[in-house]
């Protein structure tokens, strides 16, 4: 078998089918790679990237395309280190990395195909019989009452537990307490009004989303005073509290709470990881198998955690294929604790998964089909055409993000 064709599928649809999550986000873009060879075999793969600036994707993909056809798309790992090194002196991390994600990820779905298994077992096999699942809650939308209503959504769905944003979202807009007492107080008041609605058996994680903040970033010090208030809460772990320009507060931040510190959504590639895993940076790493820059490397990221004592929860706000490709990683690594799910997910996840996602009584059973189980159709295709400008990114003075 040899490739014979890589193309680019960009495509804008609703973000979600979840009414509380809309209320911040009405579309999303995506970027598919579909590699095509001289059978009816396609591989089909997803990147990140697609979701920020999906205009960029095309480009870089044609940059690598020569490095692919005529290849065999078995040998997956000597053809991520090609595309590697061709772009060595830009793809280290970031961009271009993230985009040789969503190529490799096709080209691992390809080799599922190939040989009739799920893309688990070609990571080194299944680790988990079922793994717990989590309602990815974006923001904390208020008032409480609301809050509520939400938490009751996604326990309606089956999930045992919740993520739930820092600050509040209502129809006056988004809040956030900037000095360390005040966020201290409002994130204790918020986490006590949750235990009390739904007690101590939910599962409730939280995240500040300093990683990427759109407005006021928290320091140490605010960082810390918000552990202390949430100690007595019993939380799975906190997400993002920090920038992630300074890996040595958040090892200063793991050193002093009982609360794990998660994070690592926006890290590429093995590099980059490291400075924190060898800083002890994060409790819970949250690697993205569709950006971090490959499955291959997710599984590096993983282990090197694993060697560290370390657990890791995907992380997974991706469409369809990002999606699956998180799932068959998190089921291959032996230190998976949980996994992020977009519960009440849009078409852009649905067509795309069919019915290759199964979760039982809030746990994910690993996938069956062969390959990643997704599916892009020309009818989703056909009903999803892209809009230039729909990626997600922060606003400022002459670039707003109008949804």
């Amino acid at each position: 078998m040899k490739i014979t064709d890589v193309k680019t599928i960009l495509l804008t649809g609703p973000c979600t089918n979840d009414p509380f999550l809309s209320e911040a986000r009405k579309r999303r873009s995506a970027a598919f790679i579909e590699i095509h060879t001289d059978t009816e075999l396609i591989g089909v793969g997803e990147t990140y990237a697609g979701y920020f600036c999906p205009e960029a994707v095309p480009e870089i993909v044609e940059f690598f395309k020569p490095i692919l056809i005529d290849q065999n798309p078995a040998a997956v790992q000597e053809l991520w280190e090609r595309m590697y090194h061709s772009g060595n002196f830009w793809c280290r991390t970031g961009l271009g990395l993230t985009v040789i994600n969503g190529i490799e990820a096709a080209l691992w779905d390809l080799k599922g195909k190939m040989y009739g298994l799920p893309v688990y077992e070609l990571l080194g096999g299944k680790k988990h019989e079922s793994l717990l699942c989590y309602a990815t809650g974006g923001p904390s939308n208020y008032p409480k009452e609301k809050l509520a209503e939400k938490i009751a959504f996604y326990l309606s769905l089956g999930f045992k537990g919740c993520k739930l944003g820092a600050g509040s979202h209502s129809s006056e807009g988004s809040h956030l307490p900037e000095s360390p007492n005040e966020a201290a107080d409002f994130e204790a008041d918020k986490i006590a009004f949750v235990r009390s609605e739904f007690g101590k058996d939910i599962s409730i994680a939280m995240d500040g989303h300093m990683g990427n903040s759109t407005g006021y970033t928290w320091d140490t010090a605010t960082a810390k005073a918000v552990m202390r208030a949430l100690e007595p809460f019993n939380l799975l772990f906190f997400e993002e509290p920090l920038h992630y320009t300074d890996p040595w507060g958040y090892a200063e931040l793991c050193r002093s709470t009982l609360i794990p510190i998660a994070g690592g959504e926006c890290l590429t590639g093995m590099y980059e990881w490291r400075v924190f895993s060898d800083l002890d940076s994060f409790d819970i790493g949250q690697p993205d198998a569709s950006f971090t820059g490959g499955l291959g490397e997710f599984m590096k990221v993983a282990g090197m955690l694993e060697s560290r004592g370390k657990k890791i929860a995907t992380h997974s706000w991706g469409a369809g294929g990002s999606f699956m490709q998180n799932l068959h990683c998190g089921f291959a690594c032996a230190n998976t604790a949980v996994l992020e799910i977009a519960p009440a997910f849009g078409p852009l996840h649905s067509e795309i998964i069919g019915d290759s996602f199964v979760m039982e009584n809030g746990r994910a059973l690993p996938p069956s089909l062969p390959g990643l189980g997704i599916r892009l159709t020309e009818k989703t295709k056909q009903n999803f055409p892209f809009v230039r400008g729909s990626g997600e990114f922060n606003s400022v003075p002459g670039k707003v993000l109008i949804d």
